[in-house]
């Protein structure tokens, strides 16, 4: 039985509209008008527990509306969603002891307060027993190696710090659910790998179910076992980055290393670019195996170094959404 259950949800939102400089400004005083904006259109999806799951798709596509339902923030136009047996928007309070929330651009925690401070709110907040709390706080603060940031202000931290305070203020009433919305936007290098490896090890050995929302296809490469993409408040694809390769490109990329500059040419290869002795190729294994063709080129060419790999996911969501007529 699945975890998560949504089925043909929809949402709509009524937007204001009003024409430009003052004479707009007081004819929208007295004669409101409104559009109708369609952020969900039918969304169908379920996700089983211990799932990791990457749902990415352009600004506006839906994404933050998807996990505010799921979250219980927002109530759908119709549709159905259930959660562990709960409706998000009825069962609210029963729900949220059961999910985390982390959404990358805000925080839960207290901003003039230091960060021990906010996490013992917290634990009043969830009525987390005094045992469970010393337990799960001194494992995730360990983890995220928080202690030196505990009696500092929340004010005072950097945006990666406190993301990692917020990571592990989602989890001290150890939810089954973390629905993660842009977590990483505006870290550095080390604080994203810090958050990634912390999400990888919850999942895994935690077998905590995870919706992570982010632009940045790093992180889903590096996390996401299933990716579900979503533009125009519609799914359009719904399956593992392999399957997603395989339906939209079955072509690989070759970095080729040469000792010397040359004129490469090869009926079963496509040159994407030259820099020098470096060459980026491209070509389908289905016309040619990968063994054959480095067999080939190195035969022929004075090989210094081959790489093989697969398009960036950029590429593969740009075609996706351009097939699908979405704007990115």
């Amino acid at each position: 039985m699945s975890q998560i259950v949504v089925e043909s949800l929809e949402k709509r939102f009524q937007v204001a509209e009003r024409s430009p400089g003052f004479v707009g400004a007081l004819s929208g005083v007295f004669r409101r008008r409104y559009r109708t904006v369609d952020a969900l259109a039918g969304v169908d999806f379920r996700i089983d527990a211990g799932e990791l799951v990457g749902y990415i798709g352009p600004n506006g596509a839906g994404k933050s509306t998807t996990i505010k339902i799921l979250s219980g923030i927002l109530t759908p136009s119709a549709g159905r969603c259930e959660i562990e047996g709960l409706v998000p928007w009825q069962d609210r309070k029963a729900h949220v002891r059961n999910i985390g929330v982390v959404f990358g651009q805000r925080t839960q925690l207290w901003w003039d307060l230091p960060v021990i401070e906010s996490f013992e709110l917290l634990r009043d907040i969830y009525r987390i027993p005094p045992s469970q709390y010393r337990t799960s706080s001194r494992e995730l603060i360990d983890i995220m190696d928080l202690a030196p940031l505990l009696d500092t202000p929340v004010r005072q931290l950097s945006l990666g710090q406190r993301m990692r305070c917020d990571l592990v203020a989602s989890l001290l009433h150890q939810p089954s659910i973390l629905f993660l919305d842009e977590p990483t936007i505006g870290l550095d290098a080390i604080s994203k790998l810090a958050v990634r490896e912390f999400v990888k090890t919850l999942n895994r050995e935690r077998r905590v179910t995870v919706i992570l929302t982010t632009h940045d296809m790093d992180d889903i490469e590096a996390l996401c076992d299933r990716i579900v993409v979503i533009g125009g408040g519609r799914i359009l694809s719904d399956g593992t980055l392999a399957s997603l390769r395989a339906k939209l490109r079955s072509e690989r990329r070759i970095k080729l290393e040469l000792l010397e500059p040359v004129a490469f040419d090869s009926p079963d290869v496509r040159v994407i670019s030259a820099e020098g002795a470096t060459l980026h190729l491209a070509f389908d294994p289905s016309v040619i195996t990968t063994a054959s063709l480095i067999k080939n080129i190195a035969e022929s060419w004075p090989v210094k170094d081959i790489f093989i790999e697969n398009p960036p996911i950029e590429e593969l969501i740009a075609q996706l959404y351009a097939a699908n007529r979405v704007n990115a």
